[in-house]
């Protein structure tokens, strides 16, 4: 059950960054993120009235309030990095770049005392790897400093936010969800308040965004409730193969050809989520 949520937390947040960065080409990264985070709100209250799912918020690191308000913030400045890095036109820079933001939660959660299986280990580094080499690196040309610092933001911020989620969910992966869009909701009214800016976008482009605020929360809840059903390290791994996804959508739909060393990873990728499935039975 864990790794099935945590796969369909990869294809919410996949298809999300994929029409999410292609909005970004003709939108501010800000202006596509902030709405999105408040159609995610509404996403979590609506589940929450329908769940009646409410424990009286603390704030003790150990409840679900403080660590969903870390998570937002720094899910926030990590989601508006990705989406500025993904307009520069340097997917190949910024999305292998970001996609080792899984890094951080596993370290943490080994320090922590995890100790998945031999065959587990060897299948989180096949796919980590995988996920690397999937997202199409590129270094011709050079490294340009922006994409490159923005993917760097966006790995920490990704990072960072799925440690605060995994620690929230164990009282409640719903309420520290919605308790993350509340906090990043907060810093879009302040931010759209101080540039006078809330974003002009057209009427077409509003069930995407409504798509992308909803598919986006949904992957966040799947993966708390991943992280408390099985091993995190675990499920942060098959969490972030979300640059699959974004890839393959890119393929079908722009018709953006995978270059060889992609479908390497894609392989490498496929092979360490069967290690990872055979290592946890």
């Amino acid at each position: 059950m864990s790794a099935a949520l945590s796969l369909l937390g990869s294809l919410f947040w996949g298809t999300a960054d994929f029409l999410g960065g292609s909005l970004s080409k003709r939108h501010k990264a800000l202006e596509v993120v902030g709405i999105t985070q408040i159609i995610g709100l509404f996403t979590g209250g609506f589940l929450l009235l329908i769940t009646r799912t409410w424990i009286t918020p603390n704030l003790s690191f150990h409840g679900y309030l403080l660590p969903g308000m870390l998570a937002g913030t720094c899910g926030f400045t990590g989601l508006v990095a990705f989406y500025a890095g993904l307009a520069t036109g340097r997917m190949g820079v910024v999305s292998p770049i970001s996609s080792l933001s899984a890094l951080i939660p596993v370290v943490i959660a080994f320090i922590g005392g995890e100790s998945p299986k031999l065959l587990s280990i060897l299948g989180m580094a096949l796919a980590l790897g995988g996920i690397f080499l999937a997202s199409g690196p590129e270094v011709r040309g050079g490294l340009p400093l922006r994409p490159l610092a923005l993917g760097s933001i966006a790995a920490i911020g990704f990072g960072l936010a799925m440690t605060f989620m995994a620690q929230g969910s164990k009282t409640s992966a719903l309420l520290t969800m919605t308790s993350m869009r509340l906090t990043s909701t907060t810093i879009v009214i302040i931010l759209a308040i101080s540039f006078h800016s809330v974003g002009k976008f057209s009427l077409k482009e509003v069930p995407t965004l409504f798509f992308i605020g909803a598919a986006d929360f949904l992957a966040n809840v799947f993966l708390g409730l991943a992280v408390t059903r099985g091993l995190v390290s675990i499920s942060m791994v098959l969490s972030s193969l979300f640059p699959l996804v974004t890839a393959m959508w890119a393929y079908v739909f722009l018709k953006e050809r995978l270059h060889k060393i992609q479908y390497v990873g894609v392989a490498l990728a496929l092979a360490g989520v069967a290690a990872i499935s055979i290592g946890s039975l």
